[in-house]
């Protein structure tokens, strides 16, 4: 005599298993696009906060009767004999006009207008100068050079950069809040349209931790599918957006975007971080089923000892 296998208690995947799983797709792709963006972010502020810290600039402007170059020297001069600077590099003229040219344009004259020029300082961040003797220093010496030491710019770097994260970490628990709320409604379907056979197997002694176990199963299986699925493409779109950066350089929509968004490139910090989107959302569409079947048994059970709630319910 040969023994039927036993059917499972939740059936394969139908066709609101694939609509669950391409929710779970959809979400996991969002929540892995703003992970990784809000990455990128708190990584390239913490690298702009360490090269102004890094940097001060000198700023000479052009004045009447005044030359230039010598008075670059002098600043050059003055500069490095504070303590806690390390090195001072004049801009040259040509390195000047290529910062310029994108407002500009090519082969204007420097000569026909007032350009300022600039010194690029770097400091100990361990041992910073003095920026107010060098301020005082320059305004005897070199009255028409100015000194920035980029606070106030680092200051609302440092600013943006949180808000952004805090924006990013809302932004990702409400997806994530979503996408459990989504997994509660299909456990519950799935729970209602297979009513009778969890409760036969309950009145025959099942366990409710076994009827949530395989609840759980299969759930976890569509969770870790969608959530594969969703964080992949994530992470390719990362790489093909790094790889068309890096190979249309120099081009006018590359700048555009290269201005508006940075860099795509993403560490492995990021990468690794949509790793553990996929495994939290997986981890935690198998928890929220096996918590859902638990609550949704108990309140069978609490039918069955008072017929008056199902006749409510």
């Amino acid at each position: 005599m040969t023994l039927r296998p036993l059917a499972p208690i939740v059936p394969p995947v139908n066709v609101s298993g694939r609509a669950l799983m391409v929710v779970i797709a959809i979400m996991s792709f969002l929540c892995a696009v703003t992970l990784g963006a809000v990455t990128m972010v708190q990584e390239k502020a913490e690298a702009w906060q360490g090269d102004v810290s890094r940097e001060i600039t000198i700023q000479v402007k052009p004045e009447e009767g005044l030359d230039m170059e010598a008075a670059l020297a002098e600043v050059r001069t003055l500069v490095l004999a504070v303590p806690g600077t390390l090195s001072a590099d004049i801009v040259d003229r040509a390195s000047t006009a290529r910062l310029l040219e994108p407002w500009l344009g090519e082969g204007f004259d420097m000569d026909e207008l007032p350009v300022p020029r600039l010194v690029i300082v770097t400091i100990d961040e361990t041992a910073p100068p003095d920026f107010t003797a060098i301020r005082q220093t320059l305004a005897e010496a070199v009255p028409a050079a100015t000194l920035d030491d980029h606070r106030a710019w680092a200051d609302r770097l440092i600013s943006m950069a949180r808000i952004t994260v805090f924006i990013g970490v809302g932004i990702l628990t409400l997806m994530l809040a979503t996408t459990m709320l989504t997994v509660i409604f299909a456990t519950r379907g799935a729970m209602a349209g297979n009513r009778h056979i969890v409760e036969v197997l309950h009145f025959v002694g099942a366990e409710t931790s076994f009827i949530a176990s395989q609840f759980q199963k299969r759930f976890l299986l569509i969770g870790l599918k969608g959530a594969a699925f969703g964080g992949g493409v994530a992470a390719v779109a990362f790489m093909l957006l790094g790889a068309w950066q890096s190979n249309t350089i120099a081009t006018a929509l590359n700048d555009q975007a290269t201005a508006l968004f940075g860099r795509f490139s993403l560490s492995g910090a990021g990468y690794f971080g949509i790793v553990g989107i996929v495994v939290l959302i997986a981890a935690m569409t198998a928890l929220t089923t096996r918590l859902t079947v638990i609550r949704t048994i108990r309140e069978i059970d609490r039918q069955r000892a008072d017929p008056s709630l199902a006749e409510i319910g």
